[in-house]
């Protein structure tokens, strides 16, 4: 299907130079001088490199249907995550790279949704966020306003974020899959 380079989002597999890519990023950028144009990040789904290309916002790209479907992550098995069908049990297997950035973000019996291209995996798309626990957090300055200073702090699952200063080692947080930021003290 085609569509204005303009319409390009981040999870989208569009085709170009004869291969299957999944969008990172994009950005429109107007500069001061022409016209707009689109700069998009994006990685090759057989061979996991990613590259940066440019369109013109007026270019036309063929972006491919994918279908989403539901799994629960089991278990990595070497170079492939293997994950379970809930309604048949049914297991497959993906290869890790798949996961890109948000690997460190996923746990033992999570539910995700996985996209596919004509019976292809192209992409993973985990909760929005998830509990994890401080494992090292700085201690506080003194003399910090408790309303804009955040502290380094490092996860369980070895990220690294920012938190607010009341925040000690050894409790839960929860925080974003998609860049590890901060976003409340786990309940309970």
């Amino acid at each position: 299907m085609k569509q204005q380079a303009n319409l390009i989002r981040a999870g989208q597999v569009i085709e170009h130079e004869g291969a299957r890519w999944t969008v990172l990023k994009q950005q429109i950028i107007t500069p001061g001088k022409g016209g707009a144009f689109i700069q998009v990040e994006m990685r090759n789904l057989k061979t996991g490199n990613k590259t940066n290309e440019r369109w013109r916002t007026a270019d036309t790209v063929e972006r491919l249907t994918t279908e989403d479907r539901d799994y629960t992550y089991s278990y990595t098995d070497g170079e492939n995550l293997v994950l379970m069908d809930p309604e048949t049990f049914e297991q497959i297997m993906v290869p890790v790279s798949i996961l890109g950035e948000s690997a460190p973000f996923l746990q033992d019996n999570m539910p995700i949704v996985l996209a596919l291209v004509e019976g292809d995996p192209v992409g993973i798309t985990l909760p929005p966020q998830v509990t994890l626990e401080i494992v090292e957090a700085d201690p506080v300055v003194k003399g910090q306003t408790a309303s804009s200073s955040y502290k380094p702090a490092k996860l369980s699952n070895g990220v690294k974020t920012l938190v607010p200063p009341f925040i000690e080692a050894g409790e839960r947080v929860v925080v974003r899959t998609e860049d590890g930021s901060y976003v409340e003290r786990a309940k309970g």
